[in-house]
This record gives C-alpha cells, sequence and structure tokens, in this order.
C-alpha cells in the first residue's frame, strides 16, 4: 500500500507541467491496469505501477528499470523513432521529483513519442480513411518483421500443441463460472468441445508450424489500437513482462489483429493484410489455422470483459456485459468456421493449371485431395495409349460417369468425419455440379466451386507440353475444341460459393488468391447460418 501511495504522489507531480523539461502543450494522463502514461503534447511518459498480478512482478524498482528497458528494446523491431529512452526519475531532500540528476533516483519511465490518436488503425477506420492498399502495406511489414525475430527451441516450444492446450484450458476454467449466466451455456459448451477437438485431431499440423519455423518472439497484443499509420508504419505496445505471452505462433499474433478488425466490423481490410503477409512471408498455412487463434484471442477478450464486468458497478456492467456478449459471439462464429467442413471443387478446362493449384491448397489446409485422373488411371492402371480420342476409352460418358460417382463417395466418406476436402475434375456437366451441391447441402458442409480460367494460348501452350513430358491427365492440344464444345458455362452457381481464378499468374500468387477469397467466403456461408 505505501509503494502505491508513493506512486500516486510521484504521479500528481507528473501532472504539473512544470515537471517537464520540455514545453507541455496539453497535459493528459492514462491509465491501464499496469501502467500510468503522461501525454504531453510531444512527448509520452509511461511509468509502471508496483503491482503483482501474478503473471507480472512491478513491486521492485530494479525489475521496473527491466520491464522499461525490455519495453524499450522490444518495440524498437515495429517502430522508428517512437522509444526514446528509459528515463531516471530523481527524488530530492526536501521530496521534489524531477528528471534532473538530482538525489536520489525513485522511478524509471519510459519516453516515448507522442503520436495523434486520429492516426491509430482503429481510428483511421472508423473515419473510413483506410484502404486495402494501407492493409497491404501492412501484411507486407509483419511478413517481415516475422522473418527477422527470434526463433529458438525455447520459443518452439510455446507452439507445441500441449502448450497451447494449456493456455487455453486456463482461459476454459477462468470463464467457467460465467457460463449459464454471462455466457450462454450452449454455446460456450460448443466452443470449448469443438477447439478442444480441433487441437487434439490436428497435432501434426501444430507440429508442422514449429517445424516450418512459424513460432516466433512475436508483438503479443496485436490490436488496431496499437497500429499507426505516422510517418510509414509505427506498431507500438508489444507484451514486455511475461515472454510467454509473446512467444507463440505468428497466426496467433496475425488472428488478434484479424479478430479486432472483425470485431469492429472491418473484415474485408483484414483478409487484404492477411493475403499480403501469406504471400510475402510464403505462409499459406496461416488459413489451416486462423479461425482457431481467432476464436482463442476473442476468448481472451471475453475474459477481460468478465472479469471486469465482476468488478464495477451497476452502471458500466450493462455496457461490459453487451461487450462480452459481442466477443462471446464471435469466439462462436470462428469456433463454427473452424469446425464445419468445406467441400471444395477445383474444376475448369484441361491445362487450366487445376491441379497444380488444388495440390498448393491441400498441402495448405492440410486436407485430402482426390483427383479425376488418379481414379481413373486407378480404375486401368494398364492403359499406355499415347493419346486417346476425345469421347472414347477411359473418357467414355459411361466411365466418366463412374469417375464422378467415385468423387463424390470419396467426398462424403471425408466429410462426414468432419474433415474438408478437395476434388479436382473439370466437372464440365452440370449435372455432375448439381451433384456436388447436393452432397454439400445433405452433409449441411460449406461448398466452394473454384473455377480455373486462364488465356486459351496459355491453356494451348500447357495442352502442348505435355507431348513431350508425362503427364497424370490424358487431355492433349488436339482435344482442346472438343473440349470447349463439351463444356457447359456455370451460370448457375451463384458468387457465394463460385470463385473464378485466373491462372495465368505465378502458381503462388494464384493459390493465395484462392485461400484469401475462399476463406472470405466461407465465413460468409458460416455467418448465414448464424
Amino acid at each position: 500500500m505505501e509503494a502505491l501511495q508513493f506512486f500516486e504522489t510521484l504521479c500528481e507531480a507528473l501532472a504539473d507541467p512544470a515537471f517537464y523539461p520540455h514545453p507541455v502543450s496539453h497535459l493528459e494522463r492514462r491509465d491501464t491496469h499496469i501502467s500510468a502514461v503522461f501525454l504531453t503534447g510531444t512527448w509520452v511518459y509511461k511509468l509502471k505501477k508496483p503491482l503483482d498480478f501474478g503473471f507480472l512482478d512491478f513491486r521492485n524498482l530494479k525489475d521496473r528499470r527491466h520491464f522499461c528497458e525490455q519495453e524499450v528494446r522490444l518495440n524498437q523491431r515495429l517502430s522508428r523513432d517512437v522509444y526514446q529512452e528509459v528515463v531516471k526519475i530523481y527524488e530530492t531532500d526536501d521530496h521534489r521529483f524531477s528528471l534532473e540528476d538530482k538525489g536520489r533516483i525513485v522511478e524509471y519511465a519510459v519516453k516515448m513519442r507522442q503520436l495523434p490518436d486520429g492516426l491509430s488503425l482503429r481510428a483511421l477506420l472508423k473515419n473510413d480513411k483506410i484502404r486495402h492498399a494501407h492493409m497491404k502495406k501492412l501484411g507486407e511489414m509483419l511478413a517481415a518483421f516475422y522473418e527477422r525475430s527470434n526463433q529458438s527451441p525455447q520459443i518452439d516450444h510455446y507452439g507445441q500443441r500441449d502448450v497451447i492446450a494449456f493456455n487455453m484450458e486456463e482461459s476454459f476454467r477462468q470463464l467457467e463460472r460465467f457460463a449459464g449466466g454471462l455466457l450462454e451455456q450452449e454455446r460456450w459448451e460448443f466452443i470449448c468441445q469443438v477447439s478442444r477437438t480441433f487441437l487434439e485431431g490436428r497435432r501434426n499440423l501444430f507440429q508442422c508450424r514449429v517445424e516450418a519455423g512459424r513460432i516466433r518472439d512475436g508483438h503479443g497484443d496485436l490490436r488496431t489500437d496499437h497500429v499507426y499509420f505516422y510517418r510509414g508504419i509505427q506498431i507500438i505496445d508489444c507484451i514486455e513482462f511475461n515472454d510467454r505471452f509473446r512467444y507463440g505462433d505468428v497466426a496467433a499474433d496475425l488472428a488478434f489483429l484479424h479478430m479486432d478488425m472483425e470485431h469492429l466490423g472491418y473484415g474485408d481490410r483484414s483478409r487484404t493484410f492477411l493475403a499480403a503477409y501469406v504471400h510475402d512471408a510464403d505462409d499459406p498455412q496461416l488459413y489451416s489455422v486462423l479461425d482457431f487463434y481467432a476464436a482463442y484471442r476473442a476468448i481472451v477478450r471475453l475474459k477481460v470483459a468478465c472479469l471486469r464486468w465482476q468488478d464495477v458497478g451497476k452502471a458500466q456492467q450493462k455496457a461490459l456485459k453487451k461487450e462480452a456478449r459481442l466477443y462471446m459471439d464471435q469466439a462462436y462464429r470462428y469456433a463454427i468456421e473452424f469446425s464445419r467442413p468445406t467441400l471444395w471443387v477445383f474444376c475448369g478446362l484441361p491445362g487450366t493449371g487445376k491441379s497444380s493449384l488444388a495440390q498448393a491448397v491441400a498441402k495448405a489446409l492440410s486436407i485430402p485431395l482426390f483427383q479425376s485422373d488418379r481414379i481413373r488411371k486407378e480404375e486401368q492402371p494398364d492403359s499406355h495409349q499415347d493419346v486417346v480420342p476425345f469421347g472414347q476409352g477411359l473418357y467414355s460418358p459411361e466411365r466418366r460417369h463412374r469417375v464422378y460417382a467415385r468423387l463424390l463417395a470419396l467426398a462424403q466418406e471425408t466429410l462426414k468425419t468432419a474433415h474438408s476436402v478437395i476434388l479436382d475434375a473439370t466437372y464440365s456437366r452440370r449435372k455432375w455440379r448439381d451433384e456436388a451441391r447436393l452432397l454439400a447441402s445433405d452433409l449441411d458442409t460449406n461448398l466452394i466451386f473454384v473455377e480455373c480460367s486462364c488465356k486459351e494460348e496459355t491453356i494451348r501452350s500447357r495442352l502442348k507440353e505435355r507431348e513431350r513430358e508425362l503427364s497424370l491427365s490424358d487431355a492433349r492440344l488436339e482435344h482442346f475444341t472438343q473440349m470447349l464444345a463439351d463444356f457447359d458455362p456455370m451460370t448457375e452457381l451463384t458468387p457465394e460459393i463460385h470463385l473464378t481464378i485466373h491462372t495465368d499468374q505465378p502458381l503462388r500468387d494464384a493459390s493465395t488468391g484462392v485461400l484469401s477469397e475462399g476463406y472470405a467466403r466461407k465465413c460468409a456461408q458460416v455467418k448465414e447460418l448464424l
């Protein structure tokens, strides 16, 4: 108590403009649960409160100095000319406080350049001043940051499935007493169950993230009010007081910002920065864990709202109850998104690159892929015709029907286990597409048709290339006119389930586009259920 009383006496001194050795245009104090922050117009002074919350302990002056130094060092990674230094605060014998070297050191503070409130990402979004180009630059910046951020066996530990489960269960235990009251019981139980099932069923996925080097020393508190578009992009206020809150999968960091932007109603712009990160970091697998981590982050914010709700008066409880329910709804939606399977259908003319694209997406999402060409070859493995006449042999109407029936059966088996699946075939006939739609409807899954398209000269060039190399597909250039005439336009597919991707671009660009746009369609389909 004495330490807190002294701290408040010190803060009274900092609340006086005369305390500062530079002009003060406007003096304002802002408090968080762990800091007192004084804004002077040009400079900001941030003091750590002498408190012990278990996950941090600032009671000792030496520790407060250490964590001030950590704050400056760590935040300089994502900002330029913002975090200046750690300054000493002195007390003279007559109990006056000063930033000048007079008396004994009684406190330390982080000195920062004051950033304009109106240039935070949160403020700019609310004022409709953020465009997709801004978000693209943010994604590129974050990709570069994670590429150079620290990585080690110690840091990798925090990406292990069991460590993630421990942190998740800790939040579940802390929120359990609110279930049935502040939290809707049925939805809460659903979130807990599917989160546990995902962690248990996707052990290999989390291990793959570790082996791919995606566990890094990140930010830990990546939110819209910590990102500023000022003299470039400045990102501030990372977690300095507890390494385990900062170490983890880069997807967990990015999911926090994604969740926060969606909470504010700007999911479309969030998807832009995610796509830019995925492309520059070559991390398409992010989409396989994004919703899980977004749910986890929403639960963290839900926990904060619930814990505050129990400690405030009735006037504040109403607003916190509303905030808690919004985060609860958001976590519930993410839980549906990562637990509800998706039937992906990659289709289009031979030579449009659909098989290569389907393979890239299947690898990124760690889901099964079934290809018509492979099924056809498995039916008659000894077929070695150089050129199969169009509509004959393995491509006769009867055999084509059998192949598409087999594709549907394989998809059905997979979807019934609550796993997503990719089908790769031309799907040139509307009736085959209708059958896929019916299957998705019967099993109540998401459905996304990815129609691959490219210039005619590109198709001709690719088909010509097949004459010089071994290919799973028997389609050749001489079949092109007949294949084109045999293809029923996909006019029956609505934009909600139909994505057209142009494959003249590099495979990496095309796969990033499919994952980003496919993610948007999947989310839209889930929202329709709610």
